[in-house]
This record gives structure tokens, C-alpha cells and sequence, in this order.
């Protein structure tokens, strides 16, 4: 934490937009000034959380290479395993958690530290509590599996993959709060450092486990590395708490009630079933590739094309992140200009972001097949699917962004109705039907999902372009109020009467 004579960047550009000599204008006359003020604020977001983002998807690759190494049977299996628990239990954990980025955020902003607490011990507490029906979900995993008609030496192969995984469930309980903790405060390099930290451990945890338990050793490997994390950052919580300057003494630990979990849960809800939508949709995505004529050479191509997505997504997420914080941060001040200013930046950022990464794409297409396999069918493949989705990525960075706006402002449920819209009523009936019926194969799902981002981006840009932001810094000012004023303004609703400090 900063000591008390340092200037935290977010309080200056605060200062900065209420100066006297600064009008209090959306975009006043120094807006070059402002701007360039919100991008350093945003580059000290992103570029910490865009490293963390990477290392995640360096221990998938590493974890992913071992299971290589144990044999087909393992590497399948442990695959298959590891895609069951994103989509059943840490896409859920995830999107559980992301109602933590609106109300901390704009805590933070109103310096409602109680409340910062408050959200914190309660999310952990509810994560630990849905850890439990996904448990009996993992236990059971082979009986699922072979009821869909899966192999049954694999599906006993992922269930042991799986019960060997399930500590994860709650050391994620823990990571996921801690890091929305945090980074709605700006803080990111700490959660920097300890996710280089964990995945320096990665390997040779994987090493020496996966040399004595094979299979099983890889699992434990996992939550292994996510527990350095997490000690890590619930050690530099305690440390920065108690310091100079500290917030621990501000209470609100152990002070919920049951406005405060309505608070919470009004908002789990929505983002929940964003994250879920978005990682099923991308399961689905693969569950139709599989059913093509050509699936085994189909889902070759799409899985070495989806980790170039992986790399992009890093990104795209960091700046997501870096959206939801900065215009979180803002109404939960009472700044209405500059929370508005902060989103319309953090779109055009996404929008050259989408293009950058685009034309990388496209350039890297003629040696990002070989780097993955030397089938010239298959590298053919991927430098035709690359420039489709390279157009995809276009679209797609300004739509996860305008998610974090979204979500920035305590209205998840905008980005999952847009999801619901572009994704299952258009993306997934367009793609395939261009796949099966007007047998386009995968470019036609791939296209299918292009028309789905257009569709969803569209619809959150009418949201944002439509939002009225000093009702959002006015509900802001509500969500971080004392639960007596709360009371009061809800008391007082029918009459009109707004008791909600200005």
C-alpha cells in the first residue's frame, strides 16, 4: 500500500477533474491533459494484470505439456477434466465473483472501507458454500460422462483427474475474492507478482508429482501452484492492512446483515450467467466442431486457432478489468465526468487494441500452425481460419470491454441480455446452419460467431450510449451508503424523497 505522503494515481486524477480551474464538463478544454491522466491510471491496471493474465495461460500450456508426457489416454483425459471444471465449477466460482468488481470498485471510490470488507468476507463465505453441490458434480463426473456416450477408461480417468483437483475449489473460493479485492483498488502488482511467483512453482511441483502420482500428481500440481498464489496474497493483504495507512482498523469484517448479502446477491445473479454464457458458448462452440465430417482434422484446427484467442483474451480481459475499475472508482466518487470519460477512453483503447491484435494475427498465420503440429492439412487450414478470426477479434476486444463498462456501473444484466442475443439467438443458430446446412464447415461457425459479437456489441453500445450518468453516480452513491440510509431511502421511495447524501 502507499504510505500516506505518496499520491496514489487514481486520488490525484480525482483531484485533477474536480480542480476549480478545470470545468466540470464531460469533455472540458484541457481533454488531451485528461486523457493522457486516464491512460497512465490505465496502463497501471493493465499491464499488471495483463502479466498475471499471461501466466495463466503459460501454466495451461505447462500443465497441458505434462499431460502430454504420461500418454493419449492421460493427455484426453486430463483435457477432457480440465474442461469440465472451467465449465462446471470455475466458470461459476468466476462469475460469481465478478459481482465483487462494482460494489468494492465504487466502494473504494466512495471510501466506504467497511463496505470493501464487508464484501470481501462475504464473497469468500458464498464461494465456499457453492463449492460444495459442484463437488458432488466432480464425484460424479464418470457417470455423466458415459451417459453421454463417452469411453468409459476415460471418463474413470477424468474422475480421478478431477477428485485429485478438488482443493482447487477452495483455494479458488479464496484467489478469486482476493484478486477482485484488490484490483477494484488498483492494486495489481501484487497479484503480478504472486501469479509469476505460482507458476515458477508450477513446474517443478509438476516435475516431481507427476514422476511419483503420474496423472493424479499433475491434478495436485494445480492447486498446489494456486495456493502459493493465494498465501501470497492474502500475506500481503494482512501486511498492507495493518501498515501505515492501512484500512484494517476500519472495520465492517464481520459486520453483514442481510442487506448487505441482498446487496451481493442481486448482483451475483447476472454475472454469474454472463461468465457461464460466455465459457459454455465457447464449449459449444467445440461441441459443434466435433460433428462435422472432417471433425478429427476440425477440432485440430480450431484447437490451435483458440489458443492464439487464449493469448488475445489475456489482453482483452486486462482491459476489461482495467474498464470496470476505472468507471467503478469514478461513481462511487460522485465523478461523473470522468467516469464517463474513463469508459469512452477505455472503448477506443479497445478499439485499436482489436485492430493491433488483428493484424498479428493475420501476420503470425503462416508459422502459428507449424508451431503446433507439421500436418500440412491442418497448418493449411489454420492460415484460412486465422483471417476469419482475426476479423472476430476486432469486434471482440471492444465487446468484452463494453462488458467491464457494464459491469462497472452495477448493471451486469445488460451484458448477459446482450450475450442471450448474440450469441444463442444469433452465433450459434447462424453457425450452423452455415456449417451444416449450406455446408460452409468451420468457417461457417466461425462466421456464425462473427455475426454473434457483431450482434452483442451492438446491443451493449446502444446500453452504454444510453446510459445516464449521473442516475448511475446517483445509484452508486445508494450501493455504498450505510445500511440505515438504505433503510431510509427505502422507506421514503414512494414519496419521492431521495435521502441519499449528495
Amino acid at each position: 500500500m502507499a504510505s500516506k505522503q505518496e499520491q496514489n494515481p487514481v486520488e490525484k486524477l480525482h483531484l485533477d477533474a474536480c480542480s476549480p480551474s478545470i470545468p466540470k464538463e464531460r469533455w472540458p478544454g484541457n481533454m488531451v491533459s485528461l486523457i493522457l491522466s486516464e491512460l497512465k491510471v490505465q496502463r497501471g491496471i493493465t499491464v499488471p494484470m495483463l502479466a498475471m493474465n499471461f501466466t495463466w495461460f503459460a501454466r495451461i500450456a505447462i500443465t497441458t505439456a505434462f499431460l502430454g508426457r504420461l500418454g493419449e489416454l492421460s493427455l484426453a483425459s486430463g483435457t477432457l477434466g480440465a474442461t469440465f471444471a472451467n465449465v462446471t465449477g470455475f466458470a461459476v466460482l468466476n462469475g460469481l465473483c465478478g459481482a465483487m468488481e462494482p460494489i468494492c470498485g465504487q466502494a473504494f471510490g466512495a471510501k466506504n472501507f467497511k463496505l470493501l470488507h464487508k464484501t470481501l468476507v462475504m464473497a469468500i463465505m458464498l464461494l465456499l458454500l457453492v463449492s460444495i453441490p459442484i463437488s458432488f458434480l466432480w464425484l460424479n463426473v464418470d457417470k455423466i460422462l458415459i451417459q453421454f456416450g463417452q469411453q468409459e477408461d476415460i471418463s474413470l480417468e477424468v474422475k480421478k483427474y478431477l477428485l485429485y483437483l478438488l482443493p482447487d475449489l477452495v483455494i479458488h473460493s479464496f484467489l478469486c475474492p482476493l484478486k477482485a479485492y484488490l484490483s477494484t483498488q488498483s492494486i495489481a502488482v501484487p497479484i503480478m507478482l504472486s501469479s509469476a511467483l505460482g507458476l515458477a512453482f508450477h513446474v517443478p511441483i509438476n516435475v516431481l508429482l507427476m514422476k511419483a502420482r503420474g496423472l493424479e500428481g499433475v491434478s495436485m500440481a494445480v492447486w498446489m501452484s494456486d495456493l502459493v498464489v493465494v498465501i501470497l496474497l492474502a500475506f500481503y493483504l494482512l501486511v498492507s492492512e495493518h501498515g501505515q495507512g492501512g484500512k484494517w482498523n476500519e472495520g465492517g469484517w464481520w459486520e453483514q446483515g442481510i442487506h448487505d448479502w441482498k446487496r451481493l446477491l442481486k448482483l451475483c445473479g447476472p454475472c454469474c450467467l454472463t461468465t457461464c454464457l460466455e465459457w459454455w458458448c465457447c464449449e459449444i462452440l467445440m461441441l459443434l466442431t466435433g460433428r462435422l465430417p472432417n471433425a478429427k482434422q476440425a477440432i485440430g484446427v480450431l484447437a490451435i486457432v483458440m489458443n492464439f484467442d487464449y493469448l488475445l483474451y489475456s489482453v482483452m480481459i486486462s482491459l476489461s478489468t482495467s474498464a470496470s475499475v476505472r468507471v467503478s472508482n469514478e461513481l462511487g466518487a460522485n465523478q461523473v465526468g470522468p467516469a464517463y470519460r474513463s469508459a469512452y477512453i477505455s472503448l477506443g483503447i479497445s478499439v485499436i487494441s482489436g485492430v493491433v491484435g488483428a493484424s498479428v494475427m493475420v501476420a503470425a498465420r503462416d508459422t502459428w500452425g507449424s508451431l503446433f503440429s507439421h500436418n500440412d492439412g491442418i497448418t493449411r487450414n489454420v492460415k484460412k481460419i486465422l483471417l476469419i478470426m482475426a476479423v472476430v477479434e476486432v469486434f471482440n476486444f471492444p465487446l468484452v470491454v463494453c462488458g467491464g463498462i457494464v459491469r462497472g456501473t452495477a448493471r451486469p444484466k445488460l451484458a448477459m441480455y446482450a450475450n442471450i442475443t448474440g450469441f444463442y439467438l444469433f452465433a450459434l443458430p447462424v453457425g450452423a446452419i452455415l456449417a451444416f446446412k449450406i455446408h460452409l464447415g468451420l468457417p461457417g461457425i466461425l462466421i456464425g460467431f462473427l455475426i454473434g459479437s457483431i450482434a452483442c456489441l451492438v446491443l451493449l453500445l446502444v446500453f452504454i450510449i444510453r446510459i445516464d450518468w449521473d442516475e448511475e453516480a446517483r445509484k452508486a452513491r445508494l450501493l455504498t451508503s450505510p445500511v440505515e440510509e438504505i433503510k431510509n431511502h427505502e422507506d421514503h421511495k414512494h414519496s419521492g424523497v431521495n435521502n441519499i447524501a449528495p
